[in-house]
């Protein structure tokens, strides 16, 4: 057996024997293979953080497979922008004592460079504007309406298929390809590994939907596996969502939409932001609640910019130096996380950073630069460059 296959099986079986039902004796385990467009869950009410989980139940997993190599998990580091993985089906599977299977492969670090000509997981200290590092966002109304099963219906992923498919016309340039092909083909076999170590149960893997169809195509022909697609489990009802929602995916929700670089596109579910904001109402912490409705009453312009001022300011007066219940931030060295360029600072800094937005947008200068030269005061160096980059950047534009 090759080490990988075994380090797949040892680290989903913390409580079981080590020793592996023979395929040919063993019942078939039901595979189910989640489709997902990485943290859409924090924009779409069809596929959110509560649908994810309320379907996680309703299938009844022995085990859970994600979208990150043994290595990389075992340290619990997870890729910035997999929402659903770190803040969803790692708690959901904790709590409930469920297995969590890492299946996924990258490249050594000297081997990117080698391809790519850089460390694909190196963040810049400042990230781009656009392009590849740059901050998350999800700007076309159809994200909006995604649905949990999006991934189950073969037209919907054509585009992807036809791109694995099809080699690159200049050789040189199909690396991509091929390296997809490859990580996508050990994704398979580590899940394989997962399925016959949870003979006759089930196991479901969670997956970036460019890799369901090949993923499912490589199963197919192994008869100790049943491949089951999640919408033949069928949707969770409203009463199970509503069960499984938590003011977690609350928070996380008002935050990526309201605070993140998504709100700078103006393509935002209302309804869905309002309902949880509107859920935090009256819990702790309330300061950042109110944040959180400040900002979407201007959005929406129901207040005006210098309404918001004052609130924002009073928000900054009476707010703790708490950190926000949610942030997306994985290094804490930094001002920023993959969604939001001010994501590190504090409830009482994003406050201040917030009204000087709006002083910026009502002429008055004086208080923006005051603002600044407050933030930035307390941060150390490094987060006072980045902070400096990102003000000039998205606040004094």
């Amino acid at each position: 057996m090759n080490a990988w296959v075994l380090g797949a099986i040892l680290i989903c079986l913390p409580l079981r024997a080590l020793a592996v039902p023979n395929a040919a004796e063993a019942p078939p385990t039901r595979v189910i293979v989640l489709g997902v467009d990485h943290a859409a869950q924090l924009v779409s009410p069809n596929d959110s953080p509560a649908t994810l989980a309320a379907f996680l139940d309703r299938t009844k997993p022995a085990a859970i497979c994600v979208e990150r190599s043994p290595e990389a998990f075992a340290r619990h580091s997870y890729y910035e922008f997999t929402y659903e993985i770190q803040d969803v089906i790692v708690p959901f599977a904790r709590a409930r004592g469920i297995a969590l299977c890492p299946v996924d492969w990258a490249p050594p670090v000297e081997d990117a460079r080698l391809g790519f000509g850089l460390d694909l997981e190196s963040i810049p200290e400042v990230r781009p504007d656009k392009g590849f590092q740059a901050f998350l966002v999800f700007p076309k109304p159809a994200q909006l309406t995604r649905d949990i099963f999006h991934a189950d219906t073969p037209s919907n992923l054509s585009n992807i298929h036809e791109w694995a498919t099809t080699a690159a016309k200049r050789a040189g340039d199909d690396l991509p390809r091929r390296l997809y092909l490859y990580r996508t083909y050990l994704q398979a076999k580590r899940l394989v590994a997962a399925a016959r170590a949870y003979a006759g149960e089930t196991v479901v893997l969670v997956v970036g939907e460019f890799h369901k169809r090949d993923i499912e195509a490589i199963l197919s022909d192994d008869a100790s596996i049943e491949i089951v697609q999640p919408s033949a489990i069928g949707r969770p009802t409203k009463t199970q969502e509503t069960k499984a929602n938590s003011n977690a995916y609350r928070h996380a929700i008002a935050s990526f939409n309201l605070l993140g670089v998504q709100a700078e596109t103006g393509n935002i579910d209302y309804a869905f932001v309002e309902e949880s904001v509107s859920g935090l109402v009256g819990s702790a912490p309330r300061a950042e609640t109110e944040l959180y409705r400040t900002r979407l009453d201007l959005l929406r312009k129901r207040i005006s910019p210098e309404e918001a001022i004052l609130r924002y300011q009073r928000i900054a007066a009476s707010a703790e130096d708490a950190r926000f219940s949610w942030t997306g931030v994985q290094d804490h060295d930094r001002v920023d996380s993959y969604f939001d360029p001010f994501g590190n600072l504090t409830v009482r800094q994003r406050a201040l950073l917030e009204s000087a937005r709006e002083c910026g947008a009502v002429g008055r200068k004086d208080e923006v630069d005051r603002v600044f030269d407050t933030i930035s005061s307390e941060l150390p160096p490094a987060k006072a460059r980045q902070f400096g980059a990102y003000f000039s950047r998205y606040i004094r534009a």
